[in-house]
């Protein structure tokens, strides 16, 4: 099992999931908020045709996150799963592509993988998050979430590796330039985590097996990679956990 990321931030976000198995690969892509042609580009930097995918996942409307979605799922005849709160708000985009309605707890199959999406805290119809598994290991993707919930930290506990969101620290964000109303939004109850809750979720985790924590979702004005990495090393210190930094600009590499 292994992933990659297409991007990660504000502009655009794809995440790739790979089990392979024998001769064939189970190959999902978890969100698309990119566009057409710099999504097959972005795809071909990591040698994938589109017509490779055995679906998409989706997490919620935003545009950051669905942009894409739908003009790659027409163009390669990919099916597409989502929450019907989000297909709602996606409906006449989604015209001509086959949607399956997914739901917080329960989990749905997709070639070699099982996907259990899980409700988070965002200002959306019926936002979700996912975790993926073979059957052997279990990757946890958590971002645009607003604050901490029993039921998202129960959903990414024990798992292998982790993509989790670190947008950001909250004294960049309060002296930005950005609207009173924008910093409400990003810093409320159904906004963004920042650096400090992220850590705390990731110190609440059973962490028993984790490997690998990928900081994702990075505000290009209101972080940076070393306030992240400052913030992670003090819940991590002393474990064997590799940790890394999501970009925009082209995501990163394929990972076991």
């Amino acid at each position: 099992m292994k992933f990659a990321s297409l991007g990660s931030g504000s502009e655009g976000n794809a995440l790739l999931i790979s089990a392979p198995s024998g001769i064939t690969e189970t190959l999902v892509m978890l969100d698309c908020g990119f566009g057409l042609k710099e999504a097959e580009s972005r795809l071909g930097h990591l040698h994938i045709n589109p017509k490779q995918l055995s679906g998409i996942i989706v997490t919620h409307e935003h545009q950051d996150h669905v942009g894409g979605v739908f003009r790659l799922a027409r163009r390669h005849k990919i099916p597409v799963w989502m929450t019907h709160g989000t297909l709602e708000a996606v409906r006449d985009e989604a015209v001509g592509v086959t949607v399956h309605i997914c739901r917080d707890g329960e989990s749905f199959v997709i070639g070699d993988l099982e996907i259990q999406p899980y409700t988070v805290p965002h200002d959306a119809r019926e936002p979700v998050q996912y975790t993926a598994t073979d059957g052997i290991r279990k990757l946890g993707v958590l971002t645009d979430v607003g604050h901490a919930t029993p039921h998202l930290v129960n959903a990414l506990s024990a798992c292998d590796a982790l993509v989790l969101e670190f947008n950001h620290d909250t004294e960049m964000l309060a002296q930005s330039v950005y609207p009173p109303w924008l910093k409400a939004r990003i810093g409320g109850q159904m906004g963004h985590l920042s650096n400090q809750q992220s850590a705390d979720i990731l110190q609440s985790l059973d962490r028993s097996r984790l490997k690998r924590v990928i900081a994702a979702h990075l505000s290009q004005k209101n972080n940076s990679p070393d306030k992240v990495r400052s913030m992670m090393a003090g819940v991590l210190a002393g474990s064997d956990v590799e940790v890394l930094i999501a970009d925009q600009a082209s995501g990163f590499e394929w990972m076991d």
